[in-house]
């Protein structure tokens, strides 16, 4: 047993000593640069729409691993319409702060850089458009998407003033003075406009074209210039993970709306049909999602009152049928939240939508109302009230104080004739008498001769 330990031991010393001399070279090996007759590697980021933490996020991933893999460049495809100012800044911030070139690139053609999207361009170590493409319009709104009052305006509009010509500073004097109208003056230029006044550096037409122009110009990365080789460069396109690509296709106004109109339709189907539990959880569920939306896109507080009231007038209605009193009301305030909902340019439900969607809404709710209405004028089939009006026969005669018994669906009652002591005549056995009442387990009967 001794000698299997001293072997045991002797080979785990001799290993240990082995890894000590070839773990630093292997390590060289894999620090080691590409070698010149590598071809560079690019990284191609895709975005389509407004400006969400599930940029910032998607952008310093693709950062993170053009880093790992010693990559060229990042190429960041854009096509927004804007967003909010504060995850802007955040983008802006970890695109100064890149050690791998990033380039910005408006595209595909009649794409847009808008609001926030003109400062995440600006930012980029390289800005570029593709033919057509637009840029600008990146004048502020409040927090909640509102207009903000004059003195609240000068205040937000200097700063952004001051951030948009310190990323164009390097760009010259007009690119500068279009970079403070954008903001001031809400200013928009064309891809050719963007590239005369050196807003741009490149107008590509394709992924190619654009690496293609990339080879050889020089760029500043940290207060270092770095010249970019992506002639023959790899091209490795890196996509949103699924949630990502979830999370950003909810947060489109649109989806976001009839995320709300859902979630408002499954709790009033609740509401008509309780304890299924379906059409509430997949409602709430909606309504969830589709604020989480609206937070993320800085939806107008002012819309999102009307809509919250459109519900209420909705639910009110089917709950207690007006005959479309309060549907009509909750079409307009649906109509007018939908409108006001988002102030951001180029943020916006498209009119068609929102009044299938109102329209839809109302209907389904005058629908439900109306089964309510006539549930509660059907007469009742079963129960004590269910009886009412129903026949009897009679099983044994009625004695002077109007008691005996009748026979009703196969039961055998006991049974009171109010107007026996009024000389009435009285039913005998065979005969059949009309159940007007239920007093305990005696019916109420009366007899027509």
């Amino acid at each position: 047993m001794r000698k299997i330990l001293r072997a045991v031991f002797r080979w785990c010393y001799l290993l240990s000593i082995f890894l000590g001399l070839t773990l630093p070279v292997v390590g060289e090996v894999l620090a080691a640069p590409r070698s010149q007759d590598e071809s560079p590697i690019v990284y191609v980021l895709s975005f389509s729409g407004a400006v969400t933490p599930v940029l910032h996020e998607y952008l310093y991933d693709g950062i993170e691993a053009a880093q790992a893999s010693g990559a060229a460049a990042v190429v960041l495809q854009l096509d927004t319409p804007g967003g909010s100012v504060e995850v802007t800044k955040r983008i802006v911030q970890a695109m100064l702060g890149s050690p791998v070139p990033i380039v910005v690139y408006v595209s595909p053609s009649a794409a847009q850089a808008g609001s926030a999207g003109t400062f995440i361009t600006l930012a980029g170590h390289v800005a570029a458009m593709a033919p057509g493409s637009s840029i600008g319009a990146a004048s502020p709104v409040g927090a909640g998407g509102e207009d903000v009052g004059e003195t609240m305006e000068a205040k937000v509009t200097n700063i952004l003033a001051a951030d948009i010509e310190n990323l164009a500073a390097r760009r010259g004097e007009e690119a500068v003075a279009w970079a403070i109208a954008a903001v001031e003056e809400a200013a928009a230029a064309t891809a050719n406009r963007a590239l005369e006044l050196g807003v741009i550096d490149i107008i590509a037409t394709d992924i190619d074209d654009l690496l293609t122009q990339l080879d050889g110009f020089t760029v500043t990365v940290l207060d270092e210039p770095v010249t970019l080789a992506t002639a023959d460069a790899l091209i490795r396109p890196l996509e949103m993970n699924g949630f990502q690509q979830f999370l950003n296709f909810i947060t489109n106004p649109s989806v976001a709306t009839i995320l709300l109109t859902l979630g408002s339709i499954g709790l009033i189907a609740e509401i008509y049909n309780p304890g299924t539990f379906v059409p509430g959880t997949v409602g709430l569920i909606s309504l969830l999602l589709g604020l989480y939306a609206l937070g993320q896109l800085d939806a107008n507080f002012a819309g999102i009152a009307l809509i919250v009231l459109a519900v209420i007038l909705f639910v009110a209605e089917a709950v207690t049928p007006t005959f479309g009193a309060l549907a009509t009301g909750g079409i307009a305030a649906f109509i007018f939240g939908s409108m006001l909902l988002f102030d951001a340019p180029g943020l916006s439900v498209p009119w068609p939508l929102i009044i299938t969607l109102s329209v839809g809404m109302a209907a389904f709710t005058v629908f439900v109302g109306g089964k309510a209405l006539s549930i509660q004028r059907r007469q009742p089939r079963t129960g004590s009230e269910a009886m009412i009006g129903k026949s009897a026969q009679v099983r044994t005669a009625f004695d002077a104080e109007g008691h005996g018994k009748v026979l009703h669906a196969g039961e055998l009652w006991n049974a009171e004739l109010p107007n026996s002591e009024s000389g009435q005549p009285k039913p005998v056995l065979g005969d059949t008498v009309v159940i007007e009442a239920v007093k305990g387990y005696t019916l109420v009967v009366r007899y027509t001769k």
